[in-house]
């Protein structure tokens, strides 16, 4: 049976038509006379009203409508008594699809704290907050998508199981068909992997941007989107073990150029945010207006809808790290040693903290910081002719600080042949990479967008994992 959803039946001009509606019943409540159900199909954060008459279906069979209850409804849609909505349906069919146990469902109409909801996963989006926050995960991936495409960029599939680390960090899992009891060794102890499946040892990828940059030097632009994997044994509210990335990389592109597209890029999906997913944006603002009411006022962070505009509003600025550098070891917060992380020095690796001052209290902008020092960014970024420092660069947003981080890319082989030894980065299993600057190399660039970064920003929530429908980290791998 073909229905209409929730969301077209609430913009429906009602005329008495009949309509037939399905979904889950959020909450019910009534007399022996009358009971008014709302119940909501995922479409949208609004829940239509459904208006029972006790004595056309009998106040016995409606005990089984209960909280999570899945219904099918069939009646009149007509202008609504009440506040709050256009329309509602007088029900003239009602069955009951499938029951809720009201003694055992965990997601009844009240409160649940954030850490009860990641218990039950496997139901969490059948709350409003939840609901709110994947129709915002679909909405930026499809904006994604549309913004690549419509800039003529190749959908490119990077591989998921891969024998290199992008990184050189050695956080990986490892893939092996191997008996972990009695896995083949060499004469040395050590474990023979000629004998696994792919013939040598495999992990999981940290980042496609290898196998993009062989895309990029064949179609000129790529992008891939797809989940990376870390083995960092790090249990925060920033860290997952598996998230997803967006990774364009572009042949003949400068740093400029890749700053250029990253500012473009961000701001069409903000903007995206605001025309599309209103209603769940008011929804997720006004959520974090309560959670923050008892706080200070310079304790609050920014209106979502406001914090959004903020970005979309403004000129990122664009900053090299030595400028940065001067900035902060000047700034009130280090004079008076309010960062938990001093800044002394040139070299240091900026925090969190560092990043949300340079937005939010010295330039009010968001913020696109270039040139690191190379001790503190990865081989394959391009080196500069300061022998000193990288072409890198980060984007750092308000509330969450660096949400992108990118880079020119090194297209000189022995520049990059050296850098590898300097890192102590293998070249067995390499040569792939490396014969890209032996046979037709070229000026290139690109960035990765942590996917969850970018739901934290456009949601305003605060834990990682409260942006993917199933989190992976240390200790969790259920549903």
């Amino acid at each position: 049976m073909i229905t209409q959803s929730i969301k077209e039946l609430l913009v429906t001009e009602p005329n008495e038509q009949m309509v037939t509606v399905q979904g889950w019943v959020r909450n019910k409540r009534g007399n022996k006379q009358v009971n008014f159900i709302a119940l909501n199909d995922g479409s949208t954060i609004n829940n239509i009203q459904i208006v029972v008459d006790v004595e056309n279906f009998g106040e016995e069979s409606l005990k089984r409508v209960t909280t999570g209850a899945a219904l099918s409804v069939t009646g009149m849609l007509v202008p609504s008594a009440g506040s709050g909505q256009a329309c509602e349906v007088i029900a003239k069919e009602l069955a009951v699809l499938g029951e809720a146990d009201p003694e055992t469902y965990p997601i009844q109409p009240k409160k649940h704290s954030l850490e009860f909801l990641r218990e039950v996963a496997h139901l969490r989006m059948r709350t409003n907050l939840f609901g709110a926050i994947f129709r915002m995960r679909n909405a930026m991936a499809f904006a994604i998508h549309k913004y690549f495409n419509e800039h003529g960029f190749v959908y490119w599939n990077s591989p998921l199981i891969t024998a290199s680390d992008c990184e050189g960090a050695g956080e990986m899992f490892r893939v092996t068909t191997f008996d972990p009891k009695n896995p083949p060794l060499n004469e040395d102890g050590s474990v023979d992997y000629k004998q696994d499946f792919f013939g040598k040892a495999t992990n999981l990828t940290v980042s496609g941007q290898l196998e993009g940059e062989l895309g990029a030097m064949a179609l000129g632009k790529i992008y891939t989107f797809g989940p990376t994997f870390r083995a960092e044994n790090s249990n925060t509210s920033r860290h997952l073990s598996e998230f997803w990335m967006i990774e364009p990389e572009m042949a003949f592109y400068d740093l400029k150029d890749n700053m250029d597209l990253v500012e473009d890029f961000l701001k069409y999906l903000l903007q995206y945010a605001l025309d599309n997913c209103m209603d769940d944006l008011q929804f997720l603002s006004k959520r974090l207006q309560e959670e923050e009411k008892n706080k200070k006022a310079e304790e609050r962070t920014m209106e979502l809808v406001e914090k959004i505009r903020f970005v979309l509003q403004n000129d990122f600025v664009r900053l090299t790290y030595t400028e940065a550098i001067d900035i902060l070891k000047n700034s009130k917060p280090n004079k008076s040693g309010k960062f938990k992380y001093p800044v002394n020095e040139w070299g240091v690796d900026l925090q969190s903290e560092h990043e949300r001052y340079l937005v939010e209290k010295h330039f009010k902008k968001p913020v696109i910081l270039i040139d690191y020092p190379k001790e503190i960014k990865a081989f394959y970024m391009k080196q500069n002719p300061d022998g000193k420092t990288v072409a890198a660069m980060d984007v750092l947003f308000p509330q969450i600080g660096e949400i992108v981080g990118g880079s020119q890319r090194e297209e000189n082989y022995d520049k990059l042949v050296a850098r590898m030894n300097e890192m102590g980065i293998p070249m067995e299993g390499m040569q792939y990479y490396l014969d890209t600057r032996r046979y037709g190399s070229a000026t290139h660039s690109g960035f990765g967008l942590g996917f969850e970064r970018l739901l934290l920003f456009v949601t305003g929530m605060t834990n990682i994992r409260d942006v993917i429908p199933f989190p992976r980290c240390p200790k969790n791998a259920e549903f």
